[in-house]
C-alpha cells in the first residue's frame, strides 16, 4: 500500500480559452469478481474512503438480522450522505421515534442543512439546526439499530465499540485488506482506510452478489435500495441522485475529499476512484468519464452533462471553458 499521493496521474482537465487551466490527480481502478480490470494511476494507493463506504458501514446491520424489518427507504437513508431536507429530517426522526429514541441518542453532532429550502425555514422561523440535519444521520439511526441489537453503550462512534468492531471486520472482509488504520470523519465515526483497488474490489463484490447467503442478501438490498431510491441517498440538484436517476440499477456514492465508488450489476463491475487534491468537479466529472465508458451512463444526458463535455458558463452566462477528461484517462 502507496501513499495517495504516489503514482497519480492526470484524470480530469478544466480549460479556459483555449490553455489548460487546471488539472486534477488520482487514481481509478475498475474491478471484477476475479480483481482489477483497468487501472489509472497507483491501485494501491491508501485513502479514506469517507462517505462513499456506507454500504459497506451498513452491512452489519442486515447481516445481524438487526435491520431486517427495514424497508428500501430506510436502507437507502442507511447508505446517504442526504442534504438535510424536510423529507431527510422527517425520515430520520420516524425511524429513531420507531426504536423508541430520539434526536440526543445520535452522536454525529449537528451543522447547517445543505438544502436550501430547509436552511431558509430554518433562518426564517429561528429554529436551530440540530443533529437530524447533519448529512449522516441516516447512518447514524442505523448504528443505532445495530447498536440495539448488540446491545452496547451509548458512544457506539468509539472505534472499539460493538458497532464500530462490526464495521471494520465487515469493511476488511469485503475490500480483502487489513485496513492500515483509520481516521475520525466528519460525523465522529472512524473512517478505516484501505487502498483505491480495495475498495473498488469491494463495489465488485456488492455488484456480484446473489442471494445464496446473508452477506449476499444484504448487498443485493443495499445496493437495490440505493437505486431505487436516490432521493434518500443525496438530495435534488446532487450527482448521486441526478447520476442514479439516469441509469438503471446503478448505485453510485460519493465521499468527502473526492472519493467516489460506483456499482454496476449489469456488468458485474465496481468502480472506485480519489482525486488526490479532493475536488469536487472532478471526482464528478471522473465518475460521469468512467460510468460512460462502461455504457451504463449516456453521456449526453442532463445529468451526465452538468458534470463533464457541457460548456462551463460564468454568472452571465457567457461560456468561459470546459472540463475534461485528461488525455489518456478513460
Amino acid at each position: 500500500m502507496n501513499d495517495v499521493g504516489s503514482g497519480a496521474v492526470p484524470l480530469v482537465d478544466v480549460w479556459r480559452g483555449g490553455r489548460l487551466e487546471s488539472q486534477h490527480r488520482g487514481h481509478a481502478v475498475i474491478c471484477d469478481a476475479s480483481g482489477v480490470v483497468e487501472a489509472w494511476g497507483d491501485p494501491e494507493a491508501v485513502i479514506y474512503p469517507r462517505s462513499s463506504c456506507k454500504m459497506l458501514q451498513a452491512l452489519p446491520l442486515l447481516e445481524s438480522g438487526a435491520g431486517a424489518a427495514l424497508d428500501d427507504r430506510r436502507l437507502a437513508l442507511a447508505c446517504a450522505s442526504h442534504q438535510g431536507s424536510a423529507m431527510h429530517v422527517a425520515a430520520v426522526s420516524a425511524w429513531l421515534a420507531d426504536m423508541g429514541l430520539a434526536e440526543g441518542d445520535l452522536r454525529c453532532g449537528a451543522h447547517e442543512p445543505t438544502d436550501i429550502a430547509e436552511r431558509n425555514r430554518l433562518i426564517c422561523t429561528g429554529d436551530a439546526f440540530c443533529q437530524l440535519h447533519n448529512n449522516c444521520s441516516g447512518k447514524h439511526a442505523g448504528f443505532l439499530m445495530l447498536n440495539r441489537h448488540l446491545g452496547g453503550g451509548p458512544d457506539y462512534v468509539e472505534v472499539d465499540h460493538p458497532v464500530q468492531k462490526a464495521v471494520r471486520a465487515a469493511f476488511e472482509e469485503v475490500t480483502g485488506e487489513e485496513s492500515p488504520g483509520y481516521g475520525i470523519d466528519g460525523c465522529s465515526a472512524p473512517n478505516f482506510a484501505t487502498s483505491v483497488s480495495g475498495l473498488a474490489r469491494a463495489m465488485a463484490r456488492f455488484a456480484t452478489a446473489g442471494e445464496n447467503d446473508a452477506r449476499g442478501r444484504a448487498m443485493v438490498r443495499l445496493r437495490g435500495a440505493m437505486a431505487a431510491h436516490p432521493e434518500m441517498v443525496a438530495g435534488e440538484t446532487r450527482a448521486c441522485t441526478e447520476l442514479m436517476r439516469a441509469m438503471d440499477g446503478v448505485a453510485i456514492k460519493t465521499g468527502a475529499e473526492a472519493v467516489f465508488v460506483a456499482i454496476v450489476p449489469q456488468k458485474r463491475l465496481g468502480v472506485a476512484l480519489k482525486v488526490v487534491d479532493g475536488g469536487t468537479r472532478a471526482s464528478e466529472a471522473a465518475i460521469v468519464g468512467l460510468l460512460a465508458r462502461l455504457g451504463v451512463l449516456d453521456p449526453a444526458h442532463p445529468a451526465a452533462l452538468k458534470r463533464l463535455g457541457a460548456p462551463q458558463t460564468n454568472w452571465r452566462g457567457f461560456a468561459w471553458g470546459e472540463i475534461r477528461l485528461a488525455e489518456g484517462f478513460c
